[in-house]
């Protein structure tokens, strides 16, 4: 292994201490859609946005794992906030992989150990195409484009994305690159109202003819192909992203049971046994996906980047329908505005991480017979 667990911090015991007032914050951001400030101010006070970071360069020591089952055990107090460090501790794993296997990312590391640096992305909702366009300039680029979903965007410090360049040599590409989140040009759209998950403040990015130094550009790609970045970002992102639905899913079991308890019902033993099964679903394919990042000890691959896609799947769907028993089990009181109402309206937004399911199955299967995931062709 190249990365053990934390020795001397107990990470998800950290999580846990501070549930309870990640929890009577939750239904408030909820109830206005607000963004989890409180959440995040913790994370920060307590050091869990470099829990990840080696300790050789300044931080937490916390291995892949410990970072999943930390998110998890936040998930059981507010979905909201669990979900957006989530999309923080994603951006920091893969930047940990590439250092574990020699690759530029020690400056990002330290600069996140330093100061507590919150990462931001926009998931994967660009995929090999990205949008955008960038213009080259004196000194770097000119960008300018829409990022949907950026979680955590109001307390964000850096933003890692992507944009098309049309290169006059190599053709068209994909340039990914970072720049602080209140650089010149960088706004957020403010149009953060849905169903679920509503204190992410994950409003749409815009970037308007913003300043992208040379020595920004992390990564240069060929527009519409895949590459191996994907597959590292896939491997490792996946499990942290999930890991709050796994937690809904074991939080409304646990609320389920309470109110059950309190009834005469016939059918309760069933549909807890039902309950059981679904919940095991998510939480089997879930570290499955943990099983595959192999605390960062792996080899990129297509056949992984698609395990991890389908344990995506078969995760969501298992939380989804876990926590849509639990609400049959606590009969008609689920109905009400409470905590299972609203984990079964932030579970709502797992199937829209990447891949959806009906484009995972087609990725998988084409990976399953030899054919090139994007193109269709045999390779």
């Amino acid at each position: 292994m190249l990365v053990a667990m934390s020795e001397n911090i107990d990470w998800v015991e950290k999580a846990k201490a501070i549930g309870p007032a990640l929890s009577e914050a939750a239904a408030r951001h909820d109830l206005d859609g607000t963004f989890v400030r409180e959440g995040y101010a913790l994370l920060r006070e307590r050091r869990f946005f470099s829990m990840g970071v080696p300790r050789e360069l300044g931080g937490g020591g916390a291995g892949h794992r410990e970072i999943c089952e930390t998110v998890r055990a936040l998930a059981h107090s507010c979905g909201s906030t669990a979900l957006a460090f989530s999309m923080h501790s994603h951006l920091l794993a893969a930047a940990v992989w590439r250092h574990l296997h020699g690759q530029s990312a020690e400056a990002l590391l330290r600069k996140i150990a330093a100061n507590e640096t919150v990462l931001l992305s926009t998931g994967a909702s660009d995929w090999v195409d990205s949008n955008g366009t960038m213009t080259r300039v004196e000194g770097g680029y000119r960008v300018s484009a829409k990022k949907v979903f950026g979680s955590g965007g109001p307390a964000a410090d850096l933003l890692v994305t992507s944009a098309r360049y049309e290169d006059p040599q190599a053709g068209a590409q994909v340039l990914h690159f970072t720049v602080p989140a209140s650089a010149e040009g960088v706004t957020f759209a403010a149009d953060w109202n849905t169903l679920g998950m509503r204190g992410t403040g994950s409003d749409t990015i815009v970037l308007k003819d913003v300043f992208v130094p040379e020595h920004a550009i992390s990564l240069r790609r060929p527009r519409g192909a895949w590459h191996a970045a994907w597959s590292v970002t896939l491997t490792v992102a996946i499990p942290i992203f999930m890991a709050p639905y796994v937690g809904i899913a074991e939080a409304a079991r646990e609320v389920a049971h309470g109110i059950a308890k309190t009834k005469n019902d016939a059918h309760a033993a069933d549909l807890a046994g039902e309950l059981e099964n679904l919940v095991a679903q998510t939480q089997l394919a879930w570290r499955a996906a943990i099983d595959g990042a192999d605390d960062y000890d792996f080899a990129p691959s297509l056949d992984l980047a698609s395990r991890a896609l389908v344990a995506k799947t078969l995760c969501a769907n298992g939380a989804t329908a876990a926590v849509r028993k639990a609400m049959e089990l606590a009969g008609g009181a689920s109905f009400f505005r409470g905590p299972l109402e609203r984990m079964l309206r932030d579970v709502a937004a797992a199937p829209y991480h990447a891949l959806p399911e009906k484009r995972q199955l087609r990725f998988s299967g084409l990976v399953a017979l030899g054919r090139d995931p994007i193109a269709g062709a045999a390779p």
